[in-house]
């Protein structure tokens, strides 16, 4: 149970309606910011404006997964207007107080550091990027099911890299019948690869292995896809960038060539919002209740 932990919530999407779900439903108390023109109501979830008494008294800030951008800025979907979150605003944090994000940039993560604070970004952890990595493929797939003219059955497919959305997205490209090969950067990703039934090679030999192709799934955030890698691919072959922007393709080359190409980042949220919500709410259960051992007695 979360009972006595306060949480403000700030900004967020749909997603971030599971979490608050979660924690009020565990006796947390839950105060949202930035969530006017939600048609809903939250059993235990109190919509406020951003106060400075709710900063003082939080125990958890929870931040969206993209926590916010070098100005401050977060994201807000169900927000009447812009919000920001200022150094005045970490600064009246309690020290004892947790900062929540997905993923943080530098601007979040000099704040905490320069007031002392607790910043959890809960795609580090193993098990959330894993379950992530479900949504993520369903999503690349369904972008190539809606921009060919073809079954993946029986396409031709490259994936670049096998962490952890590479890895499923092949394994899930392999169960629907396509021949599947893998772009792999270390040895013992070839073995992996190998013993699931694709074919590995190294990236460096791209340019060889993308003649043919019908799609090309790309999982590595460094320009991989360059314009000499684009000539050698046929025009009707579709791109699928997973990669953070900006992404591992010469976007601007494809689209003289001719040929389409995504960036399609952060998919989890776009086309799973309700699994990729409760994944993140898990998660943060979880670490709230590692972060505070003695509540899992009610202390």
């Amino acid at each position: 149970m979360l009972t006595g932990i306060r949480v403000l919530v700030i900004g967020g999407d749909a997603r971030q309606l599971e979490v608050m779900r979660k924690c009020a439903a565990l006796d947390a108390s839950v105060h949202a910011v930035g969530f006017d023109r939600l048609s809903e109501k939250i059993p235990g979830v109190t919509l406020a404006p951003l106060r400075e008494e709710l900063l003082e008294s939080a125990d958890a800030l929870i931040l969206p997964v993209v926590g916010c951008d070098e100005n401050g800025a977060v994201s807000a979907t169900f927000a009447e207007a812009s919000l920001q979150l200022l150094e005045e605003h970490v600064s009246v944090l309690p020290g004892h107080c947790t900062i929540y994000t997905g993923m943080a940039k530098p601007y979040l993560r000099e704040l905490s550091a320069k007031y002392g604070l607790k910043l959890v970004e809960l795609l580090d952890r193993d098990d959330v990027a894993i379950y992530n990595s479900i949504p993520t493929a369903e999503g690349a797939i369904m972008m190539a099911i809606q921009h060919t003219e073809i079954t993946i059955h029986q396409s031709k497919c490259i994936v670049l890299g096998m962490g952890r959305t590479g890895f499923t997205l092949a394994k899930t490209l392999q169960g629907m019948g396509a021949d599947v090969k893998v772009g792999i950067r270390w040895k013992d990703e070839g073995a992996r690869a190998a013993v699931m039934g694709w074919k590995p090679f190294a990236t460096k030999y791209l340019a060889d292995e993308v003649g043919g192709i019908d799609l090309l799934f790309n999982t590595i955030p460094s320009m991989i896809i360059t314009a000499q890698i684009l000539s050698r691919m046929p025009r009707s072959a579709v791109i699928i960038d997973l990669a953070s922007a900006p992404g591992g393709c010469d976007f601007s080359s494809a689209e003289k060539i001719g040929i389409k190409a995504f960036l399609a980042p952060g998919l989890p949220g776009i086309v799973a919002p309700k699994t990729a919500g409760l994944i993140m709410a898990d998660a943060l259960v979880q670490q709230l209740l590692e972060d505070n051992p003695n509540r899992e007695e009610g202390v």
